[in-house]
């Protein structure tokens, strides 16, 4: 006659049984045992294990959400960057997510985007126009007027005299755009900084139907 089965219950004490018999065998094992069991219940490791089971979550908001950078060089100036030193740096806050509709970024929003010059490299200009708009370029632009294709940007340094911009490589794609800056977090006296004044009236005119 076959017995009946054990209960899952059952199976675990007789489990934890055996095991505190081996450890009862040995007293080095035994004392290793309370040194692991010590260890784990420490209150730096709980905290350090509680962190790390954390990460995933940082990783997907750094790489999804928000994401601090810092602005380098002056050609934003003086809203990013307004001291003399070529060592004053502006840290900022941006957002990654709900950029990709042709109408999520409007004129006047602050992005960083990967040059089309060198991808490598992230910049950080103003939005001037969008698609659709009818661009007066600065004097370095070889056309007179400059129409915005679609899902493209045209973008533009605060200070104009140390930028390279749309002036020089034309619109971009909004495809190359990282984020939109939100706001300055660093150094501490700038936080709260309004990065929405600066840049130039540059539309002649929007078209509709592009």
């Amino acid at each position: 006659m076959v017995p009946p089965p054990r209960s899952f219950r059952a199976d675990c004490k007789l489990l934890v049984s055996h095991i505190h018999g081996i450890i009862s065998q040995d007293s080095n094992l035994h004392k290793n045992y309370d040194y692991i069991m010590a260890f784990y219940i420490h209150p730096y490791v709980k905290t350090a294990v509680a962190t790390v089971t954390w990460f995933p979550v940082l990783f997907t908001v750094l790489d999804h959400v928000y994401l601090p950078c810092q602005v380098s060089g002056f050609s934003m100036s003086p809203t990013f960057n307004p001291g003399t030193e070529t060592t004053a740096q502006d840290v900022v806050i941006i957002r990654k997510y709900g950029l990709k509709s042709p109408n999520a970024l409007e004129r006047g929003d602050v992005v960083m985007f990967r040059s089309p010059e060198d991808p490598e490299r992230l910049v950080t200009k103003r939005v001037v126009g969008v698609q659709g708009d009818v661009i007066l370029p600065r004097s370095e632009y070889p056309k007179k007027q400059a129409l915005i294709p679609r899902n493209h940007l045209w973008v533009e340094g605060d200070n104009a005299f140390h930028s390279i911009d749309s002036n020089k490589f034309g619109p971009i794609s909004q495809g190359l755009v990282v984020g939109k800056v939100t706001g300055i977090i660093w150094p501490l006296l700038r936080i709260g900084t309004d990065i929405t004044k600066g840049g130039r009236d540059a539309m002649l005119r929007e078209i509709k139907s592009i």
